[in-house]
């Protein structure tokens, strides 16, 4: 019998409380990054992970990806105690799309973005009509139809990406999880892909959950934001977050200033 929850608390995607993440740093010793994390995330949301390099973006998704132990505290998917779910359960209800992925570069697009369909098929991986509907939704919505066929060898590093955000599209969940899903990629392709990830939110009514260095695009187009200091997390609204004067101490102020009224960070030059 499943043990997920048939009546999840209304619209809340995941929520966090009094969360502790960190590693382990000897086998007798725990280095703690952040503590004392609470928020409430609702469906259907774009929000983003930000903070200075280090600082524990990746660890914080990890955890709550499962991928990591919590050091304490809870985690709820869909109402459900993350930790009280297994591996299939939560493939139906959170996808994730790591930085760094092995894949077999033998696959083609198409391929790959099937493997987004096995939490759903049998055994041996049959494709029902079904199945095979979700995964050319998914090529549409990525705009991969002209390259569906294509190596995944041939292609360029904002393609791949797109077509990993694609296979996690096909898994049908209404949570995905990337993290900075736009490493590698010039700024054109760092915007169109958050772009893209915008326009997902609209039009699938799903939520992603997503780190990012790109703080003046998570800000321009996240709904809510996690903000990671040295002190505290945060959980607002972008222009919340703006107001309180939270992303002012991100970075050193002898070299970057943020300015609040542009919403941008600038390099610190003196008059």
């Amino acid at each position: 019998m499943s043990k997920i929850d048939s009546k999840p608390i209304e619209n809340s995607i995941l929520k966090v409380e009094n969360l502790w993440i960190g590693y382990e740093s000897s086998s007798t010793s725990i280095q703690t990054i952040a503590k004392d994390i609470n928020f409430e995330i609702k469906t259907p949301q774009l929000v983003g992970i930000v903070g200075a390099n280090g600082i524990g973006k990746s660890t914080l998704l990890r955890s709550l990806s499962g991928m990591q132990p919590k050091i304490e505290g809870e985690i709820y998917l869909q109402g459900n105690k993350l930790q009280s779910l297994d591996y299939l359960e939560r493939s139906k209800l959170m996808s994730l799309v790591l930085t760094e992925q092995t894949i077999s570069k033998n696959l083609s697009v198409v391929e790959l973005i099937s493997l987004g369909r096995q939490p759903y098929t049998n055994w041996y991986g049959k494709l029902e009509p079904k199945d095979i509907e979700v995964i050319n939704t998914a090529i549409s919505l990525t705009g991969l139809e002209k390259i569906r066929t294509k190596k995944c060898a041939e292609l360029s590093d904002g393609q791949l990406q797109k077509v990993m955000i694609a296979r996690a599209f096909a898994q049908e969940t209404d949570l995905i999880l990337m993290d900075e899903p736009t490493t590698h990629l010039d700024l054109y392709h760092k915007a169109y892909i958050m772009k893209m990830m915008k326009e997902m939110v609209k039009n699938s009514n799903k939520t992603i959950l997503f780190s990012s260095h790109e703080i003046d695009l998570a800000i321009q187009l996240c709904d809510h934001m996690i903000v990671m200091t040295d002190n505290q997390v945060y959980f607002d609204e972008p222009c919340k977050l703006i107001e309180a004067g939270v992303f002012e101490g991100l970075f050193p102020k002898d070299l970057i200033s943020f300015d609040s009224n542009s919403g941008t960070f600038k390099l610190y030059q003196k008059n």
